[in-house]
């Protein structure tokens, strides 16, 4: 399947991640801050221009892990490996480049439509960090897993970042009207930086169990390598028990503020796979447990970005 070259850049630049990227920012945008659209500056032209240079970025961060990660690979999942398999390394390393630089161009462009320049920095921080972590941050321990949480825990917030820049070019009315709008709103898209950050960290720990094989080949320094697989279990399951915990918190917060459908959401759609979670990494022994936990945890994140249809019915 990997010959055929259409394919093989599909799975280069994960096509499937990259769409979980636009999915969360559209719904972000386009459900959590429904009440507040009609007045933002935050254009859908320029909301595409926004998302657009994340996934540049992100498409880009994915090639250059594959073209530093060939070895790793070519032990974990060598039916999977596309740099020098079915793309050249030169070639690779050349959309690295023409990505990254698009994406820095838009979010260039969009600095200068915020009048600032300083939110340029989430896109060239985002490069150097993708860059140093497929070169040396992945192999150390937690570095590379708190690097990838935290430019996940990003995601959500840029539409969020854009919209306020552009609120200062409101009239004073109008800004004065959808202030209130805003509170509520803004701790939401806080709290799903909260659940990407903690759910990007326990997948990332769960991808270093699965593989643990070729890591170790390799002079890696993971977590399960460094303090053991029991220990990574032990920190996975710590870190999933906090976001069960969290969402309890909120579902709680929603029963008194009685929005039951939120509750039930939350309860069966997150907290429980959650649970299920738990007990699967305890379970888990080999490679192709840790992979199914890795895709279950996946589909969980999926359902948490499903939420914010509840959000604008609440907030509608």
């Amino acid at each position: 399947m990997l010959k055929n070259p259409f394919i093989a850049f599909l799975k280069l630049i994960r096509v499937e991640n990259l769409l979980i990227i636009a999915i969360t920012q559209i719904c972000i945008k386009y459900l959590v801050f429904a009440p507040v659209n009609e007045f933002s500056n935050f254009t859908p032209a320029l909301f595409c221009i926004s998302l657009l240079s994340t996934l540049l970025i992100a498409a880009a961060g994915y090639i250059i892990n594959d073209y530093f990660d060939v070895k790793t690979d070519k032990i974990n999942r060598p039916q999977t490996v596309v740099v020098d398999v079915s793309i050249k390394r030169r070639w690779a390393m050349i959309l690295h480049i023409l990505f990254s630089a698009t994406g820095l161009l838009l979010g260039g462009y969009l600095a200068l439509k915020c009048h600032a320049l300083k939110l340029l920095s989430f896109q060239v921080f985002s490069i150097i960090l993708l860059w140093f972590y497929s070169t040396n941050f992945k192999k150390q321990l937690l570095i590379g897993n708190i690097v990838v949480s935290l430019l996940t825990a990003s995601i959500p917030l840029m539409p969020m970042v854009y919209d306020y820049y552009l609120a200062g070019q409101l009239n004073g009315l109008t800004l004065l009207f959808i202030t209130p709008l805003l509170k509520p709103l803004v701790i939401i898209v806080f709290g799903y930086a909260g659940f990407a950050f903690l759910t990007s960290f326990a997948r990332e720990a769960i991808k270093d169990m699965e593989d643990y094989k070729g890591d170790i080949q390799t002079g890696c320094r993971t977590m399960p390598i460094v303090w053991g697989m029991i220990t990574g279990k032990a920190v996975t399951f710590f870190i999933i028990l906090i976001t069960i915990g969290l969402l309890l918190i909120a579902g709680i917060k929603f029963y008194y503020l009685h929005q039951s459908l939120a509750v039930y959401y939350i309860a069966a759609l997150v907290v429980l796979p959650l649970i299920v979670l738990l007990i699967q990494i305890i379970r888990a022994n080999t490679s192709k447990d840790f992979k199914m936990a890795s895709l279950l945890l996946k589909f969980i994140m999926l359902f948490g970005i499903a939420f914010t249809f509840i959000i604008k019915h609440i907030y509608e």
